[in-house]
């Protein structure tokens, strides 16, 4: 299985990650009205799983290139969902931003990011990804849901 990987940067998966993070690095910077998100964690041993696993999720996307993906720079359909679900993602925070928060909200702040980084690692044929990223959505999801939305 890892024979067909090999080691190189890939600056579409860090470009990726990047773009995904650009809502939590403003949300750091400048609090959202109604912040429910600034508030401790009943889940602080599942967070600390999802985020050794996304950890792991980035540097698998950054650093594991398979040499059986297509090599023709194209937008595929799992980029357009990949970007369609970084648009949820945005639409969600900016809703966010304007102080409503209920479940469609708080769903849109958890799912759309990590199906982003699934539908990307789909689209490279990172087999090696793709456990990370699972762990890290299930993690990611009851977070939200135990946190802020129960």
């Amino acid at each position: 299985m890892f024979q067909k990987y090999t080691l190189c940067f890939d600056i579409w998966g860090f470009l990726l990650f990047l773009i995904i993070m650009i809502p939590n690095f403003i949300w750091f910077a400048v609090p959202a009205p109604n912040d429910i998100l600034r508030t401790s964690s009943i889940t602080e041993t599942l967070d600390t799983a999802a985020s050794v696993c996304q950890i792991f999720m980035v540097a698998a996307l950054c650093i594991f290139r398979n040499s059986d993906r297509d090599r023709k720079k194209r937008v595929t359909p799992f980029i357009i969902i990949a970007a369609g679900c970084c648009l949820l993602y945005f639409l969600s925070w900016i809703v966010y931003y304007k102080g409503i928060v209920n479940v469609i909200v708080v769903l849109g702040l958890t799912n759309p990011p990590c199906f982003a980084f699934l539908f990307f690692a789909i689209d490279r044929k990172n087999g090696i990804a793709l456990t990370p990223i699972l762990i890290f959505t299930i993690c990611h999801l009851i977070y939200g849901v135990i946190n802020f939305v129960v």
